[in-house]
């Protein structure tokens, strides 16, 4: 539950707009707290984690230090919020970033079984104004009147910080519904957060390394059909959907089967990692949402032409595909239409 909020406005700098800073916390009617605790979480859906780092120190990236400070002294609240917003005020170098109110927000944490509780600082940034009609009566009649206000529908950016892994950078929860073509600036230039490595990481970039690995680089190595490819992802996504745990030798037996396609496959991995400069396990725990998430983009379509598309959901060896004077085709075997 929502404990203190305190509101700045941040313009952009580039374009000379004012860095305005409130010294004293809103207090809001209990009703107008479920309003906002409502609006501020509802966004953060993802299991998706993100940690803090730095490029030397942890203490170096102004985010982390200040949720730092507060988590570590409340009384320091308003001061860290300060600096917050003037280095989010101090990094904008795009013109095209918005002027917004920036809310961070105390969370006090429920108890657990366990009797302890995780507070959480929320930093939200409100961007979008929508127009929106105010009625109210006139005398024997109604008049309306034009506005522009915050809309509760979707939280423009976001991050949501956790007293948790204070040492290796926070459990720390990111959105960002408004780019305003910067990429950068919410992820990157302000907060500096990257992916923390769970289960949620490795499911998703095994299920990541896993597919490029068969749209792009087998076809090169081996004779491979479209078919072919469609049956590898569907037999990878259902693997992952099927088990629990997640290990490396099982999966590529049981999925890529041939020694010289698990070699390929194992080189490619590592080119990845090294590129990518990450390290994906070869045995955890399968993340039940990663895997959902990944797989809209599982789906095994063989196109043709500009005439037809085939969905593969199953077994391979009901497709033939060959080549005649008329050119070449594929062939369906099934045993009822639906």
């Amino acid at each position: 539950m929502i404990s203190r909020i305190i509101i700045h406005k941040v313009g952009n700098k580039i374009n000379q707009e004012a860095l305005v800073l409130s010294q004293e916390d809103y207090r809001p009617e209990e009703e107008m707290k479920e309003i906002l605790e409502d609006y501020f979480l509802k966004s953060f859906k993802s299991e998706e984690h993100f940690r803090f780092y730095s490029d030397t120190y942890l203490v170096n990236n102004p985010v982390y230090s200040s949720v730092s400070e507060i988590f570590e002294d409340p009384s320091k609240f308003v001061y860290e919020s300060e600096n917050i917003a003037q280095h989010l005020y101090d990094i904008t170098e795009n013109p095209r970033v918005q002027t917004g109110e920036l809310f961070i927000v105390y969370f006090e944490g429920e108890e657990n079984a366990d009797g302890n509780k995780i507070d959480s600082i929320g930093i939200f940034k409100t961007e979008n104004k929508s127009p929106f009609l105010k009625i109210f009566p006139n005398g024997d009649a109604f008049d309306v009147e034009k506005d522009y206000g915050i809309g509760l529908s979707k939280l423009d950016k976001g991050a949501l910080i956790y007293n948790s892994g204070k040492d290796t950078g926070f459990a720390v929860k990111v959105v960002d519904n408004n780019k305003n073509g910067d990429m950068y600036y919410w992820f990157e230039d302000f907060l500096k957060v990257r992916q923390r490595d769970d289960e949620y990481f490795h499911t998703q970039e095994t299920l990541a390394v896993y597919k490029e690995y068969i749209t792009k680089q087998l076809p090169q190595e081996f004779e491979t059909t479209k078919a072919d490819q469609a049956d590898f992802l569907n037999k990878s996504i259902n693997f992952f959907k099927e088990r629990e745990v997640f290990d490396y030798d099982q999966f590529t037996k049981e999925v890529l089967e041939d020694d010289n396609v698990i070699e390929s496959f194992g080189n490619f991995k590592s080119e990845y990692e090294q590129d990518m400069q990450v390290s994906i396990a070869e045995d955890f725990a399968i993340n039940e949402a990663a895997v959902k998430k990944q797989s809209r983009s599982y789906k095994s379509v063989i196109k043709l032409d500009k005439n037809f598309h085939i969905y593969v959901h199953g077994d391979r060896k009901l497709i033939e595909t060959g080549q005649d004077e008329k050119g070449k085709y594929y062939r369906l075997y099934f045993e009822e239409e639906q």
